[in-house]
């Protein structure tokens, strides 16, 4: 992958330029641009492929909820002056994705949502996870897998560093406590754009009747199984995701209208 991070101002996000409308993906809690490598190359000719960096670790601190994240999101698509955009969101960027449907309706073309938080998680709770114990994080970031070794060091080193970082500890915290709080069961009708929902059959975190209540709760939406996959189907069974997500995205783009 041959592309670089941008800075504009308070945003920082990859974009590959292609021709076709923009795909934002956004990443969940601990989350970033390499959970999206496989989406990246497979879809960054036919689309905008954008991945904005959701900060986590950036707003102040009065401001670290999940409605702040979504207020960036919305400046950031207005600074960039997309039209309707595809949003792909993972655990916690499928809940920011739905909040952002919900109040911009006319500025989403679909959504696509893989592992989404909004109406039941079990992951970290809403308290510190243990500091200093790395086996503790270790097993909690290959619960995110089905098959463990599809964890990395480098990716359990990030999150180890992170919960141990003071600062960002407590951002996590608030963050996670904000999404609890927004339980999205009684809003979900409100989602009239078309919904893709990839789940990984053996997802712990956000179990399979989490997606199969998001199916019940959106109108215009459809519900796809990924076997031997759990809570990031996107990293842990690419070829079959992006078989799933290009076909529902080739039904959708069908002369989809700009927003006015």
């Amino acid at each position: 992958m041959d592309l670089k991070m941008k800075n504009e101002g308070k945003f920082d996000y990859l974009e590959t330029g292609g021709s076709g409308e923009p795909l934002l993906l956004l990443h969940g809690l601990f989350g970033g641009l390499s959970n999206f490598g496989a989406q990246i190359e497979e879809f960054r000719s036919r689309f905008n492929v954008v991945v904005p960096t959701l900060p986590i670790f950036g707003l102040p601190l009065r401001k670290v909820s999940l409605a702040g994240l979504v207020d960036h999101l919305a400046d950031f698509i207005v600074h960039k002056g997309y039209p309707a955009v595809h949003l792909m969101g993972n655990s916690l960027g499928g809940h920011v994705g739905i909040l952002y449907a919900i109040d911009h309706p006319d500025r989403i073309a679909s959504v696509i949502l893989t592992g989404s938080s909004g109406l039941f998680e079990s992951a970290m709770g809403n308290s510190f996870p243990p500091r200093n114990n790395y086996e503790f994080i270790k097993k909690k970031v290959e619960s995110t897998f089905y098959d463990p070794a599809t964890s990395s060091q480098e990716l359990v080193d990030e999150v180890y560093n992170t919960v141990n970082d003071r600062n960002k500890g407590i951002r996590i915290v608030m963050t996670a406590k904000s999404a609890v709080r927004h339980n999205l069961a009684h809003k979900l009708d409100k989602v009239t754009a078309p919904t893709l929902l990839v789940w990984g059959k053996q997802d712990t975190i956000t179990p399979p009747f989490v997606g199969e209540q998001f199916h019940e709760l959106i109108a215009d939406s459809e519900l796809h199984f990924i076997d031997e996959c759990a809570h990031a189907p996107m990293m842990e069974q690419p070829e079959e995701f992006n078989h799933i997500m290009g076909n529902f995205l080739e039904r959708v783009t069908v002369g989809q209208p700009s927003p006015a």
